[in-house]
């Protein structure tokens, strides 16, 4: 349930910005934008210039359809106020309801984690080697950084997105200045490549099976379907039935945002660098920035790199928060409906609040490598429930089916199959 109060009392037209329009709009971003961006240009420009177009294009109508899509199946709930795990239940029954409600949770809540170790390994990282200090005990690091996070969180959902969309502003700015300085750095390497036998010499693959496994590089590194159920229900408080119209302008300018800013970099660094350079950066295991700051020899790089990093794991940490705290008081509140029990939702918030800062503390602590492989099997959960749910409910739900007949449902369908089967065939290989 959203902690952002409505103003239900005042008629407002979906056509009226607000700034909880805005916060919104930057809070989406600060969840899909996170330090995944710093791998992009190494993932998405391995395979040359070909596939980087095809998917430069493709970007926007692939997270707007989508993300849209998982919005309208939330909002089509009966009742103001319901999430994701409830709306699922509402159309789906209670069996199908559940089941859902636990993939949700475990797509999302592993992501938490990598996040509490991430966060702990670039703080360390940082003070080891930028600011030339012994490294601090693992286990205190992390419990002040996590208590840090989960201090924001505390505020309630209003605070988290008002603070994930200050975090934005650094982020896009210092994101924006690197590719611009890079391009005094631009060759024509990159267009020695553009040809469509091109992708298999610098990959070992063809054309297309590079933009299929690449597919879901994009998915991910634009998905913000965790923060989509309380992005929803805050609007629908908010505007009432005008909600969707508000909720796919708002959606469209975040996504348009996302695309440019990210996409430009991406180009800025692929310019700036030849597929060889993006070959041994992947090799290498680091991220774009580390490489660009050995690569020019430029420190201020390698200082600024751990600081961004922080900066975008702070922002997608809180909004992953918000998804796998609904997703763990929808398991609860299911659980003990079908005991007739019921729970205060502030007292149930506090027990998630407890339980997440437990295991996200322990988890940073141990820093285990399992994780990595638990957050790539939730991958094929994701594209499910963001892609192929909405457009199933589509056609199944009476609420949803005014939006059928649409192409892009086509696209969205086809763009989520891509995506499962090439996570699956990366799993498997």
């Amino acid at each position: 349930m959203s902690t952002i109060q409505s103003d239900t009392t005042i008629p407002v037209a979906a056509s009226d910005w607000r700034k909880t329009d805005t916060m919104w709009m930057l809070g989406l971003y600060g969840t899909a934008i996170g330090a995944g961006v710093l791998f992009l240009p190494i993932n998405a420009g391995i395979g040359g210039l070909i596939p980087l177009i095809i998917m430069a294009i493709i970007a926007f109508p692939m997270t707007y359809y989508s993300h849209r899509g998982l919005c309208r199946f939330v909002l089509s709930g009966k009742n103001p106020g319901e999430d994701i795990t409830e709306v699922v239940e509402e159309h789906f029954g209670v069996g199908a309801g559940k089941l859902i409600t636990l993939l949700y949770f475990f797509a999302i809540y592993p992501i938490l984690l990598v996040y509490s170790v991430a966060i702990t390994n670039t703080v360390d990282s940082f003070i080891t080697h930028q600011m030339h200090l012994p490294s601090p005990p693992r286990a205190i690091l992390s419990l002040i950084l996590i208590l840090g996070l989960m201090t924001i969180v505390r505020f309630g959902e209003k605070i988290i997105v008002k603070a994930m969309s200050i975090l934005v502003f650094p982020f896009v700015a210092v994101l924006m200045l690197l590719a611009l300085y890079l391009i005094p750095n631009w060759s024509s390497a990159i267009f020695e490549t553009a040809s469509f036998s091109s992708a298999a010499t610098e990959t070992g693959k063809g054309l297309w099976m590079t933009l299929w496994l690449a597919i879901p590089v994009m998915v991910f590194s634009f998905n913000h379907s965790p923060i989509i159920s309380a992005f929803a229900v805050a609007k629908r408080e908010e505007y009432g039935d005008k909600a969707e119209a508000k909720c796919s302008k708002i959606l469209a300018r975040s996504h348009i945002m996302m695309v440019l800013t990210v996409m430009f970099f991406v180009f800025s660094c692929v310019l700036s660098l030849s597929p060889a350079d993006l070959a041994a950066a992947k090799a290498q295991n680091i991220s774009i920035l580390s490489y660009l700051a050995n690569h020019f020899n430029t420190p201020v790089i390698a200082y600024i790199a751990p600081i961004i990093a922080f900066i975008a794991i702070t922002k997608s940490f809180l909004g992953h928060y918000l998804g796998a705290r609904e997703g763990f008081n929808g398991m609860v509140i299911k659980s003990l409906r079908g005991k007739g029990k019921s729970i205060e939702i502030n007292k149930l918030n506090r027990i998630t609040a407890l339980f997440m800062l437990i295991t996200t503390w322990i988890v940073a602590t141990l820093n285990p490598s399992i994780l990595g492989m638990i957050e790539t099997l939730g991958g094929p959960i994701i594209a499910m429930l963001l892609f192929l749910m909405p457009m199933y409910a589509i056609q199944k739900v009476p609420a949803m089916r005014k939006y059928s007949g649409h192409i892009s449902n086509v696209f969205v369908v086809i763009m989520g199959l891509i995506s499962m089967s090439a996570i699956i065939y990366s799993l498997l290989g």
